[in-house]
């Protein structure tokens, strides 16, 4: 009997409804450029509030994918915990994970080869109410063909426990990893846009260890992958940074949002 993972916060950081969902991830996607790009990227980072604020940078990041969105054939989707507390990086048991625009299968062979990792292991009640995954699956829907999904909320862990879970499952140009996470949290304009500015200049050279939970909440599947790409000869680019008094909320307490690609 196949289980899927419901949606939490459609209605909430996303539209609950399919064609209005449809019609503003779009809407994102046209006001965003795509690079000239021979390959696909081999990761991505972007933020997880609600669309209405970050929706603009998430699609300057998953605009870069619309011209090899045949190529990307499976997605290994990292989030921090914000509701459950737990050691380590938590995989689902779900068949599939579910929005308003549809289901998308879970790669069940590629979980299950990350079962000998003693700090990964099933959890999912660190998934039920997740939104920092649940909000990107609709842009991944829209910007790809078919793909399954490797989804790991990411809770206690240290960045090289995160490398070492992106290492066995990296593969080649088919597999795309993206990286949820906000940058400053609740500061005023001008402190987070110097922050977030920093915070930026650190991922573009792969300096795993300056990013700090100060300023990035995902800060250690973040630095995960930075430690990586360093291994890996990866360059990352600043495609979009912005914050909440850019797009939908007051300067005097922002959130910081970071769109960024990895070739």
């Amino acid at each position: 009997m196949s289980t899927t993972r419901p949606p939490a916060v459609a209605g909430m950081f996303y539209p609950a409804d399919a064609r209005q969902l449809h019609a503003d991830v779009q809407a994102y996607l046209r006001g965003a450029k795509p690079l000239p790009m021979d390959e696909p990227p081999k990761a991505i980072i972007a933020p997880h509030a609600g669309y209405v604020y970050s929706g603009p940078v998430a699609a300057s990041a998953y605009a870069q994918l619309l011209p090899v969105r045949d190529r990307i054939r499976r997605v290994v989707l990292l989030g921090p915990s914000h509701r459950v507390p737990f050691r380590g990086l938590a995989t689902s048991s779900a068949d599939s994970f579910t929005t308003p625009l549809g289901e998308i299968p879970l790669d069940r062979r590629a979980i299950d080869s990350l079962a000998d990792l003693p700090q990964v292991h099933p959890l999912d009640e660190a998934h039920a109410l997740e939104h920092s995954l649940e909000v990107h699956l609709p842009f991944l829907q829209e910007v790809l063909d078919d793909f399954k999904l490797v989804p790991l909320v990411v809770g206690d862990a240290r960045p090289a426990e995160v490398a070492e879970v992106l290492e066995r499952l990296w593969d080649g140009p088919e597999t795309l990893i993206v990286i949820s996470s906000d940058l400053s949290h609740y500061h005023d304009y001008a402190t987070a846009q110097r922050m977030d500015r920093h915070t930026s200049q650190a991922i573009e050279h792969l300096q795993a260890e300056a990013v700090h939970s100060e300023d990035a909440c995902g800060c250690v599947p973040v630095s995960g992958l930075l430690y990586l790409a360093r291994e890996r000869g990866l360059e990352g680019k600043t495609i979009d940074l912005r914050n909440s008094g850019d797009t939908a909320g007051p300067r005097d307490q922002v959130v910081g949002y970071g769109a960024y690609v990895f070739h």
